[in-house]
């Protein structure tokens, strides 16, 4: 074939590709524009709006001032923060000791790996209302089992402001820890045999296997993991409106359900239609603080491996 003419056909057959790829990418890219871009557009516009669905009414710099002094916004903040820190602190040790202990050859760790799996596909407004019976004052199945065990009096997990954020804490738990235990499984799978092997041989015991092969070849897994459970704790709020609504005392209310509450005219006190447009506002500021977050904790990350 001339040279010409092979050109001509290459030209032709990139063609052809980038047509391809425009036509496999559309699909993505739309829904992208429409479920994303689009509606973080229509929620930018009314930051400087009073709008309660039906009638917007600009009022400039309102919004922002009243944010700056709307003390349970920014103690929303400050309790999502410890919820992301508690739900950290148990989460991430309970999942990697359940997949070391069940990535063993040992008959039936398939179902336990089922069974820890299960919490993750049932709906966090089912999970909510099972943890509130578990955790009712009276005829609570966990107060039910400490009385038998000698308790005087029943715990007040859900109406304390004591310990309603360890009840909510373990609910988050319960329902993330084996999503992040699959990650660490798959991640001791692409570790080699022979690794393991040679360090039998050299005399090792279980746990310096564990920190000084297992835990540094599972770093790139872990640094995912960690990225997930941080964002995923501060986006949390569905199962904390079904166990808590946010009380007692807006004691477990985090900052997307008390922007949930505004948007749409629920859970709050003198509330009596939706304040879309200062809700709008608050939620430009908690994707800032996650994404502030997410930054921080990347840095920090790679510092490590700089590091090590």
């Amino acid at each position: 074939m001339p040279q010409k003419q092979l050109k001509k056909q290459i030209k032709k057959d990139d063609k052809k590709d980038k047509i391809a790829a425009i036509i496999m990418l559309s699909p993505v890219v739309f829904l992208l524009l429409i479920c994303s871009i689009y509606p973080f557009i229509w929620m930018f516009r009314y930051v400087c709006y009073d709008y309660n669905g039906f009638q917007a009414t600009f009022t400039g710099t309102r919004n922002f001032t009243r944010m700056l002094s709307d003390t349970t916004f920014w103690n929303s903040v400050g309790h999502t923060f410890e919820y992301a820190l508690y739900k950290l602190i148990f989460i991430i040790p309970l999942a990697l000791v359940c997949a070391v202990l069940l990535n063993q050859k040992i008959r039936g760790t398939s179902v336990f790996r089922a069974i820890y799996f299960m919490p993750t596909v049932i709906s966090s407004s089912i999970s909510g209302m099972i943890f509130t019976f578990i955790f009712a004052t009276q005829n609570g199945i966990l107060n039910g089992i400490l009385m038998a065990l000698g308790m005087d009096a029943p715990i007040q997990w859900l109406t304390s402001t004591d310990f309603v954020m360890s009840a909510v804490t373990v609910l988050a738990v319960w329902g993330g820890f084996g999503n992040y235990m699959l990650y660490f499984i798959t991640g001791m799978n692409v570790i080699s045999e022979d690794v393991y092997e040679a360090a039998k041989i050299d005399g090792a015991n279980g746990i310096q296997t564990f920190f000084r092969i297992t835990l540094p070849m599972l770093s790139p897994i872990l640094k995912v993991v960690l990225m997930l459970a941080i964002t995923g704790a501060f986006k949390d709020y569905e199962a904390i409106m079904v166990l808590t609504q946010g009380g007692p005392g807006n004691r477990s209310m985090v900052m997307f359900l008390y922007i949930y509450n505004l948007i749409f005219g629920s859970g709050l006190t003198n509330m009596t239609q939706p304040q879309i447009g200062y809700g709008a506002l608050l939620s430009v500021v908690a994707a800032i603080i996650v994404g502030i977050v997410t930054i921080a904790y990347q840095r920090i990350a790679k510092k490590l491996d700089d590091v090590m």
